[in-house]
Order: structure tokens, then sequence, then C-alpha cells
């Protein structure tokens, strides 16, 4: 949403209008955008465009994705388009150009044989050749032009995070999650690691009801003479993937620690761990499946 600046004007939101020809990438730039934390619209009409730039509905960051097979695409509407939205006060915008010679275009439909949109039945060269000149005006008015034609997606996407990310926040979305094997694994999870090694509260009499969470549970668990250096190894090895995962450009990683019941042992830990990347600076989330079902 739109914040309120001190002197009471509406803060303005950065937008990104992410076109070019289709094979150059916009997909992989559109979903790039949207892990740094936009908002990401692809393949909306020019005519919507503006209806979405509400200033009282509005978030921060939006990244919307204009190609030639939006119903209402034209050169002329989109170059429209760039001028309404420069007399915007609480928008700021620029435009990422994708950019992909002829040959690489070429290349990329015939290792996918897909159909081009503006083939109309002939071959993927005729369509891609006036796809290119059709764009050239917009080309010109880019912002920002990528060149993609001896890019990866994994290149593209490091690039677009180097465009675009705000170095100051910590984008990976961390989460903690403890469970019990009973119920089967967590889908989804990236990494899984077994507590049930460790001493078990639930043979303790004056324990057995009380979960991970309560203090004389995680002190019993932590007297574990493994306890210690199992944490400590779980955490250098975490912080030594994390960044990894963030270069790689992934947004989010799921961490689960399981036990028998997923009450005691596993709360514990998941815990005890969350602190430790927490104290390392790591924007973390946490889950405890089991006794989130058990306040149902």
């Amino acid at each position: 949403m739109g914040k309120l600046a001190s002197s009471g004007e509406i803060e303005k939101t950065s937008l990104i209008l992410v076109s070019g020809p289709a094979g150059a990438g916009r997909t992989t730039a559109i979903r790039s955008l949207e892990d740094l934390g936009f908002e990401a619209i692809d393949n909306l009409p020019l005519d919507l465009v503006k209806s979405v730039l509400n200033p009282k509905k509005l978030n921060a960051k939006i990244a919307i994705g204009l190609d030639t097979r939006g119903r209402d695409f034209s050169v002329t509407g989109l170059l429209d388009l760039l001028k309404s939205l420069s007399s915007l006060d609480h928008v700021e915008f620029e435009l990422l150009y994708l950019s992909c010679t002829m040959e690489v275009l070429l290349r990329r439909y015939s290792e996918t044989r897909r159909r081009h949109p503006l083939a109309n039945g002939n071959s993927p060269h005729e369509g891609i050749e006036q796809e290119l000149i059709l764009l050239e005006p917009i080309r010109t008015k880019a912002d920002i032009l990528i060149e993609t034609s001896e890019l990866t997606p994994h290149d593209l996407k490091a690039s677009i995070k180097k465009l675009f990310l705000n170095s100051e926040s910590n984008l990976l979305s961390i989460s903690l999650k403890s469970f019990s094997y009973k119920r089967g694994l967590p889908r989804g999870t990236d990494i899984i690691l077994d507590c049930r090694f460790l001493k078990n509260p639930h043979w303790q009499e004056e324990l057995r009801k009380k979960t991970g969470l309560e203090p004389d549970v995680r002190k019993f668990v932590s007297s574990d003479p493994k306890f210690s250096e199992f944490i400590e190894r779980v955490t250098k090895l975490l912080l030594f993937l994390l960044p990894l995962v963030k270069e790689e450009g992934k947004s989010s990683v799921e961490i689960g620690f399981g036990c028998t019941g997923g009450v005691h042992r596993s709360v514990a830990v998941t815990e005890t761990v969350a602190k430790e990347l927490a104290d390392s600076k790591w924007n973390v989330s946490i889950k405890h499946r089991e006794i989130e079902r058990l306040n149902l």
C-alpha cells in the first residue's frame, strides 16, 4: 500500500514496465522482480495499466509485463501510456526492455517448438522479424535495456537482482518448521533434520502435556549431551548454505525439524536454531505444525 510521507503526501510507487520480443526472457524477468518484492502482473492489457495505479490501493513496488500478445497492444498505445504515466505524481516508472538477436530468438523457438505469437501459421522467423521491427520504437524509449542473447535464465535473474535489489534488506525468506514424523513429512520443505536422537520429554510425566515452547521442556531437551553439538553443527551448516541459496536467486527456503510427536524436541530445536540465525541477522519465521493442530 502507498505510505504517507511526513509532509502528508503519498510516497511514490516504483513501477517497472517490462517489455521485449517473445523469447527474450520477459517471463523470467517478471518472476525475478516478484522474488524481489514487486507485485508482478504479466501481460496486462494497456487500457488496464492505470487502473492498478490507484493511489488509495497501491503497493510500493509493481512490475507489469507488456508484450505483443496483449489484446489491445500497439506501439502507439504503449508510447501514449508512457507519456500519460509521466503525469502521475504518485508513480515513478521505468521501462525495462529485454533485447535479443534474431538468431538467438530463432534458436530458442526451434529448441522449444513453441509457436511465435505473430507467426500466424508462418515460420517463427517471419514472426520474430515482424516483432523486432514492431518493437523498435519501444526499444529506443527504454530506460533500462538488457541484452539477453548470451544470458542464461540464471544470468538474467542475477542481472535483475543487481539492478533492483535493495542491498539494505535481506529478502531471503527463511521458514523453520517443527513437525511429527508420525504425521508425515511437511510438503515443500527444502531441508529436513531428525531430532529423534535427543532425550524425549514425553517420558517425563510432568512434561508430557507441555510443549517445547515452555522453559522446563527446553531445559530438559538441552540437557542432552548431544544437544549443544547438534545445534552448533546445524547452525554452521545453515550459515554456510543460506548465502549460497540467496546467491542462487531463491527467494525462500524452508527447513524442517522432526521428532516423534512434533511438540517437544523438534519445537525446542526449532526455537533454538531460529534464535541463532536471527542473531546472525537473518530474517526467520517459525511454524510449529503439530502445536498449531492442537490449538485448532
